[in-house]
């Protein structure tokens, strides 16, 4: 009951940030200037329009994260509010975990909300029939949102702000190329090779929720696929967040 009392405050919180429109206006803003750029994709402006569109709910999301997420604990300490919930029945983990499901359900609002404008474009269009693939590729994205939450909240509960967002900033672009960098590692020799490898293993595997390219052409993902990346982020979630929960509990406030 009190993880979901915090994620209730949390989601309410976030929700009524102004980042939060910010995010939204801009997302549905991008998706909507798609429309004029499209007679200059040469016949490809469906395909613009969804690419852009499911960009917009990765790179709004993430900038929510960056501007909301990585102060998270540090605006609590400021504020000297986290002293009256730490003196509570409240554990140090159940704050941290009901701290990462409020934020994570208002990025799930952000990518639902942008999903749903970019398939009533696309439906207007006369491409109702992408609903499915568009349906998947913002679910997947909202998977990739939730992972990178979890790193916002463990750095957040380590750091200042501003190298929070450095950080959370940092494993997001490794973690778009894990799958590269541990091909790289891979055709490298000696202490160079174990160490990409390594790196590659530590960060987020992002690529895995991302499916643009079929959404594009209309494509749906397999349920394998699906059910791969949703246990994927749940297990990822889990470890960074009890990493989080074990710096967190010797942190000193003083």
């Amino acid at each position: 009951m009190t993880v979901a009392l915090i994620a209730r405050n949390t989601f309410r919180e976030a929700t009524r940030d102004r980042a939060l429109a910010g995010v939204l206006v801009a997302g549905v803003l991008l998706i909507l200037a798609t429309q004029p750029l499209s007679p200059l994709a040469l016949g490809e402006g469906q395909r613009l329009t969804v690419d852009l569109g499911l960009t917009a709910i990765s790179f709004f999301g993430l900038l929510m994260v960056l501007l909301v997420g990585t102060s998270l604990v540090a605006k609590e300490i400021e504020r000297r509010t986290i002293f009256n919930l730490l003196s509570r029945p409240i554990g140090r983990p159940a704050y941290l975990l009901g701290k990462w499901l409020g934020l994570s359900g208002a990025l799930w609002v952000v990518a639902g909300v942008l999903g749903l404008v970019l398939w009533t474009v696309l439906a207007v269009r006369g491409h109702a029939g992408h609903g499915p693939a568009v349906a998947e590729a913002a679910y997947l994205a909202g998977l990739e949102l939730t992972v990178v939450t979890a790193l916002a909240v463990l750095f957040s509960a380590l750091s200042t702000p501003v190298l929070s967002a450095l950080f959370t900033l940092g494993f997001y672009c490794v973690g778009q190329w894990s799958w590269d960098l541990r091909e790289f590692g891979d055709h490298s020799a000696g202490a160079l090779g174990v160490t990409l490898r390594v790196v590659a293993d530590l960060v987020p595997n992002l690529p895995i929720f991302n499916m643009r390219a079929l959404a594009a052409h209309g494509e749906v993902t397999t349920l394998f696929h699906l059910g791969l990346a949703t246990v994927y982020a749940v297990v990822y979630c889990g470890c960074v967040l009890a990493l989080a929960a074990a710096a967190f509990e010797s942190r000193d406030f003083k």
